[in-house]
């Protein structure tokens, strides 16, 4: 049952806010339609889903402006219900005239992300769909616009589906046993009961790992560039953005705090951060600096050590690779290449470094940087549509999954009672169920909504 604020008509600007040439405000509720009829010289009363109508909004006998609407007829629209939504000039006095017009008429500003609410509560998508839509909006990149499209079209929630179902059978036959135990009947093999246990596991397991690729992906990967001063940082970040964004000096330590700029790669968003060199100094903004360039490592999914090969020895470098942190994807760049002699190009190659030789400079091997920077990010998961976790809500939710089917797996392999293997199943359960909002509270969908744009 929808709460009385829904059963409301909603308005609210569905464009950005500012001058343009076209705005559209829309609509939404039972009585969507009549609300708009009461301003529109015609009459749209009966009018079909999917036409659309010219004529001019009015205040009494007054015209605010000649507007374009559309009708969506519930249940056959985005939110369920009718829905109506008017093209008009993109005059901001325009959009704020027609919007107190239908106030006027009986409508009602919407809250954020009410409309997607109500599409959700109206059983048009579930939250992990609803929450793509989001995604979607604010996808930057080629990757995270293939995720949030496969998630809106639920592809994430048929897995889940799965996954629930073949929980749900297991929890029947455990819940069977429990009903008949005075008479000690076992409805399954404990062995094919560990078995499906296992498989539903590593199908969590398999999406939860799938979210650090997912976050890197909607959010940008954060790649640092590191290296002692003077090692062409500054040159590399203007080399792989083509253009100049750094300052670049043959002064040592000229970057004294970090520089972020973005760039997309075959579809993904990297975020480069320019950091200072890492150099013991006295100098305290200086110092400042390199600590902030180690934190940026720390922080970072992939950072670029950076040195140049007519400088360093192959000892140098294995000294300062010791000194960052190993368990972080990174990738050692030998730059300066046109300065170097063969002896010195020749004992890297031969060291276990085995580093991209580049030119920051002269352009030289920028694409093949590139195309490590990519191997990195496996993305191989997306041409083959396979389910990418990017929310850190759903996230959470799978390895709290995950901690109660490893209950339940071990407690079989230990002849747990079969009460507490029920709760465990129960808890598993629960918890993929707040993903697609199977199980939802207040609270959680207020968190959720808050996030979502006025108009959508």
């Amino acid at each position: 049952m929808l709460a009385l604020d829904q059963l409301d008509t909603i308005c609210a600007l569905s464009t950005p806010q500012g001058v343009s040439a076209i705005a559209v405000i829309r609509l939404t509720g039972q009585a969507a339609i009549t609300t708009v009829n009461q301003c529109f010289t015609k009459d749209i009363t009966h009018a079909k889903g999917y036409t659309v109508h010219y004529g001019s909004i009015v205040d009494e006998d007054k015209v605010v402006d000649d507007v374009i609407v559309t009708i969506f007829r519930g249940p056959h629209s985005f939110t369920g219900e009718n829905t109506v939504e008017i093209a008009c000039h993109g005059s901001t006095f325009i959009q704020q005239r027609i919007i107190e017009v239908l106030l006027q008429n009986g409508a009602r500003l919407a809250e954020a992300g009410e409309f997607s609410k109500r599409a959700f509560f109206n059983g048009k998508f579930d939250l992990s769909q609803t929450e793509a839509i989001a995604d979607l909006i604010h996808s930057q990149s080629e990757a995270a616009h293939q995720i949030a499209i496969q998630q809106m079209r639920g592809g994430f929630s048929n897995d889940l589906k799965g996954l629930r179902a073949q929980l749900i059978h297991f929890a029947s036959l455990v819940e069977l046993e429990l009903d008949f135990s005075e008479e000690d009947v076992e409805f399954a093999d404990r062995t094919e009961l560990i078995n499906l246990v296992q498989t539903v596991l590593e199908l969590v397991q398999r999406l939860a790992q799938s979210f650090k690729l997912g976050n890197a992906i909607k959010n940008g990967v954060n790649t640092a560039i590191v290296g002692r001063p003077n090692a062409g940082k500054s040159t590399l970040l203007n080399a792989l953005l083509n253009e100049e964004r750094a300052i670049v000096s043959d002064i040592a330590g000229t970057t004294r705090d970090t520089i972020e700029e973005t760039l997309i790669l075959e579809g993904v968003e990297f975020r480069f951060i320019d950091t200072a060199g890492l150099r013991e100094t006295t100098d305290t903004i200086e110092k400042i600096g390199v600590e902030k360039a180690l934190d940026e490592v720390k922080k970072s999914a992939v950072y670029i050590y950076l040195f140049d090969c007519n400088d360093l020895s192959v000892a140098d470098v294995q000294q300062d690779l010791v000194e960052l942190p190993n368990e972080i994807a990174h990738i050692v760049v030998a730059n300066k290449l046109d300065l170097a002699s063969e002896a010195q190009i020749t004992a890297f190659k031969e060291s276990d470094l085995q580093p991209v030789f580049i030119s920051a400079k002269n352009n030289n091997a920028i694409n093949e940087l590139q195309a490590q920077l990519l191997d990195t990010v496996d993305i191989s998961s997306l041409s083959s549509n396979q389910t990418i976790v990017t929310n850190i809500r759903h996230f959470e939710a799978l390895k709290r999954a995950e901690e109660d089917l490893i209950k339940v797996s071990d407690g079989l392999r230990n002849g747990i009672s079969g009460d507490f293997i029920a709760i465990d199943i129960r808890q598993a359960l629960h918890h993929l169920g707040t993903i697609t909002g199977e199980v939802s509270t207040d609270d959680l969908l207020g968190n959720i909504f808050a996030n979502f744009c006025i108009g959508k």
